[in-house]
């Protein structure tokens, strides 16, 4: 009581015979924190009188009240006490401070720390700094009493941050975001070739090394390959390929949670399919790489490495991501023993063929079975998720009578090792009820045909915008595609909706196996092909040439490519209500970006509509408007029930077709101040203006 008596000034008063307890605080800031650090979405505090009676510890330690991103990211839960950051210790939130302006983007360093739950014992795990700057810098806020806010300031000065050691971009502009959004950082260029790079992943010139570095070096990969030997009964296939497999581990920023995605973690195994001295390329599925945005962290199974990776191609269709990584930052021990795998296109897998599943453990243990195909060409049929995701759509897949479960993703080879398809997971969602639904995954093969030619364009020089990748600026490829969504129907029940004997014999001729024909099940929004495709349509020909799958579909997108001509157009048979008809069909060309830039803005992201929510067939006539993809509890977003599938078209009367009209009509409104939106629900044909706060000003 004597303690608390020099916080506490006690006053009793008598107010009609009923006595108030009133007290007030002589030292406030003594008992309740009036300052906390911001950093990467974490705050944290110096421990509070109160959680310091309640826990045991002494006040004004470095108190996590929440973890936001990065802490988080690293296992740290809520009501954490840091001890030690970078191997120093943390008596207070100075410390933190302190230590944290010595780091340098992208650094990883061990933090310890110690719960209340089990105060006995410490814990130590790897914190990775922000590298790509997701959050603003290191902030510090200060309570204000005059007037009830919380001033802000940089905790870290300018000058004292740590230059950036981002090993997959070169920092050539000041490095700060937009006021209004977040761009992906990808590194844009329009100049200069690529370096010497062979076809067959290595440089035409080779690095100098010293006798006793090139002895050293031999030394410790001799001793490696020893220590790690496979089984005895490990199958030539895994002994082939175990030095090509990759672990990936992948995060997501919440302020990035864009296109839809899921979730905030992702784990699978992907395959590298380029290994040089200045680049690394691996590829896996879209449903451990959804979107750019992301923080991808790589360990290989031929060497215990583990170094970023930066995400450089999206394929638009099939369910693959190509992530970039440098093997400079790898010592030379480790950077000798990673090898590409060999990808084998042709010939197609057939059914009954053998095949090795192989892939990694998440204790990166190769392991491999034998099993047969059964279905080399089944078609996918993923209905859309109630937030619009990426599924995978016009493609087909393969099948096998045995594997490892749902959770398990590697690739498919040869007895040699070779890769056929690349075992990859899709993600979908099972609806029990209209109100109730859950996520689930599955596996399949991956043909590898279409990830050999986009490498292909990457390695020789594509025909899109260059990227900056490990320094060296590489024109990325486009891909050409038509942006309607197809399905296959039986010709025995296509002949019941009109279509003929003459033609049912020419796709039969044409593709004896499948014996379908494809229909369509609906045009992109906003597409070439959206008003000229109807629901149902048959395609039967394409260019003159009868079309029975996805893959004849898109070969004739690449032969409009290879013409000497720009036509962008497809002349396509279809057969209409019995009716058969000739069209021109436009085709468009997507780049393997996805989603490059989003505003946060009001407790709400918005970005423009992405290729599963134009496959919903709506976009507003108002120019298309900003896609509501995200919003957060609490905000004024959340109060006035600005949610998700929604599209902002007016804001105080300015049209809003696109993100940079919208950034436009918000950058002059005031902290505050009342705005009046115009949004589109998905399914609504008219416009629900309403009012919303504006919470924030950037």
């Amino acid at each position: 009581m004597t303690e608390l008596a020099r916080y506490l000034n006690w006053r009793l008063k008598g107010v009609d015979n009923h006595y108030l307890l009133v007290y007030q605080y002589k030292i406030y800031t003594q008992i309740t924190p009036d300052h906390f650090l911001e950093v990467s979405g974490a705050v944290i505090h110096p421990l509070s009188y109160q959680q310091a009676r309640n826990f045991r510890f002494p006040c004004g330690l470095a108190y996590v009240a929440d973890p936001g991103y990065m802490l988080f990211r690293a296992g740290v839960p809520r009501h954490a006490i840091i001890k030690k950051v970078a191997n120093e210790d943390i008596s207070g939130l100075g410390d933190l401070v302190s230590v944290l302006s010595k780091l340098s983007r992208g650094a990883r360093v061990p933090l310890e720390y110690m719960s209340h739950t089990d105060r006995h014992r410490k814990k130590s795990v790897l914190v990775t700094i922000d590298r790509h700057e997701w959050y603003a810098p290191p902030q510090l806020y200060t309570r204000n009493d005059s007037s009830g806010l919380w001033d802000a300031k940089p905790a870290i000065e300018p000058a004292s941050v740590s230059p950036s050691i981002a090993i997959m971009e070169a920092s050539s502009g000041d490095g700060s975001q937009n006021d209004f959004g977040s761009e992906a950082k990808k590194q844009r260029v329009d100049d200069e070739s690529l370096d010497g790079i062979a076809s067959n992943g290595s440089l035409y010139g080779s690095e100098f090394k010293s006798d006793d570095a090139m002895a050293t070096d031999s030394t410790v990969l001799r001793d490696f390959e020893g220590a790690t030997a496979l089984p005895a009964n490990a199958s030539l296939a895994e002994r082939a390929i175990e030095p090509a497999l990759v672990m990936f581990e992948v995060h997501v920023p919440p302020p990035c949670s864009l296109d839809g995605v899921h979730s905030q973690h992702f784990f699978g195994t992907g395959i590298i399919i380029y290994h040089s001295s200045s680049m690394g390329l691996a590829v896996v599925d879209k449903n451990t790489v959804v979107i750019s945005a992301s923080d991808v962290m790589l360990s290989f199974a031929a060497f215990p490495v583990e170094i970023p990776g930066e995400v450089v191609f999206l394929h638009p269709v099939h369910n693959y991501a190509l992530i970039a990584y440098n093997p400079s930052a790898m010592d030379p021990a480790s950077a000798s023993v990673i090898r590409a795998a060999e990808l084998l296109p042709e010939p197609a897998l057939q059914r009954g063929d053998s095949v090795y599943l192989v892939g990694l453990s998440r204790n990166l243990q190769a392991t491999s079975r034998k099993s047969i195909v059964t279905n080399p060409c089944a078609a996918l049929n993923i209905g859309s998720a109630d937030s619009p995701r990426y599924r995978a759509t016009n493609m087909e897949v393969i099948e096998l009578d045995t594997d490892f479960g749902s959770s398990f993703s590697g690739a498919l080879t040869d007895e040699q090792g070779r890769i056929r398809a690349i075992w990859g997971s899709f993600s979908t969602q099972v609806k029990y009820s209209s109100t109730s639904s859950e996520d689930h995954q599955f596996v399949r093969g991956i043909p590898v045909y279409a990830i050999s030619q986009v490498l292909e364009k990457i390695i020789t020089g594509g025909n899109g915008p260059a990227l900056l990748i490990n320094g060296v600026k590489r024109p990325m490829p486009l891909v050409r595609i038509l942006e309607v969504e197809l399905y296959p129907t039986l010709l025995s029940k296509a002949r019941s909706f009109g279509l003929s004997d003459a033609w049912i014999q020419v796709l039969v001729k044409k593709d004896p196996v499948r014996r379908q024909v494809l229909r369509v099940k609906g045009c992109l929004a906003g597409s070439k092909a959206e008003n000229l495709l109807e629901q149902g349509d048959m395609v039967l020909a394409v260019n003159k040439m009868p079309v029975t799958c996805f893959n004849d579909i898109e070969a004739a997108c690449q032969t409009l490519d290879k013409g000497s001509h720009s036509d962008e157009n497809l002349n396509l048979t279809i057969l209409r209500q019995g009716e058969e008809l000739e069209l021109v069909v436009g085709t468009d060309k997507r780049d393997g970006n996805g989603t490059t830039r989003a505003i946060n803005w009001c407790g709400c992201v918005v970005q423009d509509p992405h290729p599963a929510v134009r496959a919903l067939g709506f976009l507003p006539e108002e120019g298309h408007g900003v896609y509501v993809t995200r919003w957060c509890h609490g905000s004024p977003a959340h109060r006035y029930g600005l949610y998700a599938l929604q599209w902002i078209v007016e804001v105080n009367g300015k049209k809003t077709p696109d993100l940079n009209a919208f950034a436009d009509a918000t950058k002059e409104l005031e902290h505050g101040q009342f705005v009046r939106i115009c949004d589109f629900n998905y399914g609504s044909s008219e416009c629900g203006g309403g009012a919303s706060e504006c919470g924030s000003c950037r």
